[in-house]
């Protein structure tokens, strides 16, 4: 998200059951007591691993800024040679030349089909890449679209004022957070959502549109905070109740993306779940996503190189299935 960033492979081997039926009549000579053999059934065909051209699109969860070595044009879209893309397209032993990533730091679905200004030069309309030889899409996209970023920084702010109040005060569950994006029936997090999923489906529309051929995945985001729980510590201060509210909107935000993918015929990569446990509240050797202070290169409340390489995981295994 933040500046924050649709993909599937794990291998499935159905193999053929050989059957045989022998009956053996009284009379060996008659057609009729010929031995009968059922023959076996065809081994179900394993489905070829894709081999591009691959085209990856996405937001910073896609690019993987400040993980090194930071690569491509421009340089303001902090695009990682260690991302998910990256290690995907290796795996699969796809050619340099059939690989383009034209993910972005900071993008929306508005730049998937227009130019994209950044701090660095601008990037072209990401789906200007595609073409109808690209056989594989990874789309990663959706949390800049309804504001997780600056949700996010806002509600650590208001979080640390909070835990000083709390101090004081002994209040434990409140969440001015929620408070202020979710005051009673009026969720504007929930409305950007939706809006968000209107235009992913137009989006992915036209991506088919453009590579009839491809197989598209829409990856999902990774888990950012703890699946149970109320408690962030220092790495970041949210209000317990804040906690809650920002875990049920990011698990909203990938369900939207799931549904999508699943109505336009794409495969959606659910990154949340492999990512249980590695949040960027869990210990520096464990986590995916960086907290306000990184350990390990990383944007801030971003996946690091194991976090990227998780996501690659669960694309390959998508791809696989």
């Amino acid at each position: 998200m933040g500046s924050l960033a649709r993909t599937g492979m794990g291998v499935a081997l159905a193999c053929g059951v050989l059957v045989t039926a022998v009956s053996i009549g009284q009379n060996s000579n008659s057609d009729g007591d010929k031995a009968r053999v059922k023959k076996a059934s065809a081994p179900a065909a394993v489905p070829a691993p894709p081999k591009g051209p691959y085209v990856a699109l996405g937001d910073s969860y896609t690019s993987g800024p400040r993980i090194p070595p930071q690569t491509g044009d421009p340089a303001g879209c902090d695009r990682s040679g260690r991302n998910y893309p990256s290690v995907v397209a290796k795996e699969l032993g796809i050619k340099a030349a059939d690989f383009r990533d034209v993910s972005c730091s900071g993008a929306t679905i508005a730049d998937l089909t227009t130019p994209q200004s950044t701090d660095h030069g601008t990037n072209p309309a990401q789906l200007s890449a595609l073409s109808a030889s690209t056989r594989v899409v990874t789309l990663g996209i959706g949390g800049n679209d309804i504001g997780f970023s600056s949700m996010m920084t806002e509600c650590v702010a208001t979080g640390s004022l909070f835990k000083l109040a709390d101090r004081l005060t002994d209040v434990t569950d409140n969440a001015p957070c929620k408070e202020k994006y979710a005051p009673g029936d009026a969720d504007e997090v929930a409305q950007k959502i939706r809006a968000t999923g209107d235009r992913l489906a137009r989006a992915l529309t036209e991506i088919d549109r453009r590579a009839p051929e491809a197989s598209v995945y829409v990856v999902g985001y990774p888990a950012i905070l703890p699946a149970e729980g109320t408690e962030c510590g220092r790495e970041l201060p949210l209000a317990p109740g804040d906690v809650t509210f920002l875990r049920q909107k990011q698990q909203e935000l990938n369900t939207m993306l799931g549904e999508r993918a699943q109505a336009a015929g794409a495969t959606y990569v659910d990154t949340y779940a492999p990512s249980t446990g590695h949040d960027a509240c869990s210990s520096a050797g464990t986590r995916w996503i960086e907290p306000l202070r990184p350990s390990s290169p990383a944007a801030v409340v971003h996946p690091n190189e194991h976090g990227e390489r998780g996501m690659a995981t669960a694309v390959l295994s998508a791809m696989k299935h």
